[in-house]
């Protein structure tokens, strides 16, 4: 795994990424060759052409990266990764036809886009196949032994089975056999067969949800001064999942664990990031503020700005502004979470919550310091409480200042039951436990996919 920005992603997902890259930048170098000649040196040293292949293939990666082709836990079937690169390539036909008949100087030179295109196109698909049989061998796996016979090493052979891009292969676990009248014995004997050789492993994950007295540690220790990683599940979950696992996570794990370190200095930082970036937006919304204050006064009766009490920075409540996407008496029954096709939300409201745009006037309470431009999603009082009792830690989340945008929110779905929340709570607790500017700019960044993509929203 790679760690980038306090975010850890398959090593098989940066190749896929660097390679296509190479290969985009290669297909349009190759196409200026044939169709320049001896004019290419010119094209590319004295009329960008080097820069323009280079901003063709960020382009690219960005188009790739948005139809999810980098995310394939988010493609349901196959077929579908071969649709979306035509989508890709489609779109970036149109870019560049576009581009080059506005700003004729964009173009390196006649036919090069076009014959890059095609050239890009064949090389795409032959990569894309190659890359799918080299995930598929073995040789290229890493061998991974689950110690551990509940329901945490199911749940660790379970992610491992879901996510290839992780390039982990389970070659046993503890749950195999189902028969353990000696779990220590047993986990024992199997990793003493690893380390004398009868079967080949690089990772030892332990799994075992009581550890008094059914830990190998000597066999642990010996497999460990042989070369094979010994990693908790935990740790492991964490890192493919983006987030805290709450099931067994003891106090000691927060309290000793690197991370969570929540510094005045960084918080300071951070607010004045948070401010810059709201002033900036409200002056870019300013043009349309109007029009949508007027369409909101015109769906339906009602004021045009929404408040609503929500929880902040140490449980301090405040008042959040919205426009409005309700009637007028949406909640004359009592506070209840919104759900999917919400009759009480109105067409102009429902458009306005896919697009965000009802939360621009909450541009106004990160300026004024009740919320931060990135954090976990300020929940209402009349929750607040409830949850706390229901799901442990819910509180830790009310160290920082909520936000506009979260991790929560750019990796999970709208949370409307205790389970969806608790989901999204364990988003919140990796959040406040790595949190750095490089994971705000990385939140920012998928937020803006978030948008475009309409997800999230109900």
């Amino acid at each position: 795994m790679v760690r980038l920005f306090n975010v850890y992603y398959p090593t098989r997902m940066i190749l896929l990424l660097v390679c296509e890259a190479i290969i985009v930048s290669s297909s349009f170098l190759i196409a200026a060759a044939l169709v320049l000649g001896p004019n290419m040196y010119i094209a590319m040293n004295y009329e960008m052409g080097a820069q323009k292949i280079a901003g063709l293939t960020v382009l690219t990666i960005l188009c790739s990266y948005y139809f999810d082709l980098y995310a394939p836990q988010r493609i349901p079937f196959h077929w579908e990764i071969y649709f979306r690169l035509l989508l890709v390539l489609g779109l970036l036909s149109f870019i560049l036809a576009g581009g080059s008949y506005l700003f004729p100087k964009t173009a390196i030179g006649p036919n090069v886009f076009v014959l890059g295109l095609a050239v890009l196109t064949v090389a795409l698909f032959a990569w894309r196949r190659a890359y799918e049989w080299i995930i598929g061998r073995s040789a290229f796996s890493e061998r991974v032994y689950v110690l551990g016979c509940g329901e945490r090493a199911q749940q660790i052979v379970d992610a491992i089975g879901t996510r290839r891009d992780f390039g982990m292969e389970v070659v046993g676990w503890g749950g195999a056999s189902g028969v353990h009248n000696n779990p220590v014995e047993d986990f024992a004997s199997a990793l003493k067969r690893f380390r004398l050789g009868a079967l080949q492993i690089d990772r030892v994950i332990v799994a075992l949800q009581d550890r008094r007295g059914a830990m190998p540690v000597r066999e642990l220790l010996d497999i460990r001064l042989a070369g094979v990683n010994v990693e908790d599940a935990g740790s492991l979950l964490e890192k493919m999942s983006g987030k805290l696992q709450l099931e067994g996570l003891h106090p000691s794990a927060l309290i000793f664990a690197e991370g969570f370190r929540v510094k005045p200095s960084q918080q300071f930082f951070r607010r004045i990031v948070s401010m810059l970036v709201s002033a900036t937006g409200l002056a870019l919304c300013l043009p349309i503020i109007p029009f949508i204050a007027l369409v909101v006064k015109l769906s339906s009766p009602g004021p045009i700005l929404f408040r609503q009490n929500r929880v902040g920075l140490r449980g301090k409540c405040f008042v959040i502004y919205k426009f409005r996407t309700m009637g007028q008496d949406a909640e004359a029954r009592g506070a209840v979470w919104a759900k999917k096709n919400d009759p009480r939300i109105t067409r102009v409201g429902m458009f306005l919550r896919k697009t965000r745009l009802d939360e621009i006037p909450q541009l106004w309470n990160v300026l004024r310091g009740d919320m931060g431009f990135v954090g976990p999603r300020p929940e209402r009082p009349e929750f607040v409480q409830w949850l706390a009792d229901q799901i442990p830690y819910y509180n830790l989340r009310h160290t920082i200042r909520p936000g506009l945008t979260g991790w929560a929110q750019v990796r999970y779905q709208y949370g409307a039951s205790v389970e969806e929340t608790k989901q999204k709570l364990e988003y919140d607790l990796y959040y406040i436990k790595h949190m750095t500017s490089g994971l705000d700019l990385l939140i920012m960044f998928e937020t803006i996919k978030t948008i475009l993509l309409r997800r999230g929203a109900q």
